[in-house]
């Protein structure tokens, strides 16, 4: 009886092989950088959405909402009901102050005004711009109340 030579790969080549395998692939997730325009698509979608739960808000509690950006990030406010104090949404699960995802972040709100959110139900149309200097996105409301994300050139 004739033996012939096992065919195929031990045990130990196969470990070899998946870790030089994963060392590569970890190497170049690390290495990508994230798209900045996915970035700022994002931040831009999250902005849209809280301004819309800002103004159900404000509608319901019956005092405006003030909005305010920098380059950092941003933040919702409103005079609170005792006192002159004012509610920064600190402890607020969706209105708390937040950083931008992409930064520094330059705004600008068209018609220059601090934005308001009041209790009216018919408000004036809005558009707030972000850019993160290469591209421009901006959230925009219609005189319907309805805010989407527009690309801007």
């Amino acid at each position: 009886m004739t033996h012939r030579p096992q065919q195929g790969f031990t045990l130990i080549e196969l470990m070899v092989v998946l870790l030089i395998i994963g060392i590569a692939s970890a190497a170049i997730s690390l290495s990508i950088k994230p798209d900045p325009l996915h970035l700022l698509r994002k931040d831009a979608d999250r902005l849209g959405q809280l301004l819309q739960i800002a103004q159900a808000e404000a509608r319901v509690d019956g005092r405006a909402i003030t909005w305010r950006a920098d380059a950092k990030g941003y933040r919702f406010s409103r005079n609170s009901e005792v006192g002159a104090g004012v509610d920064d949404f600190n402890g607020d699960p969706q209105l708390h102050p937040r950083a931008w995802e992409n930064t520094p972040m330059q705004v600008s709100i068209e018609p220059r005004q601090t934005l308001r959110l009041n209790a009216e139900w018919i408000n004036p149309p809005l558009r707030v711009v972000l850019s993160d200097g290469q591209y421009r996105l901006s959230v925009q409301r219609d005189a319907a109340g309805v805010l989407r994300v527009v690309s801007r050139p």
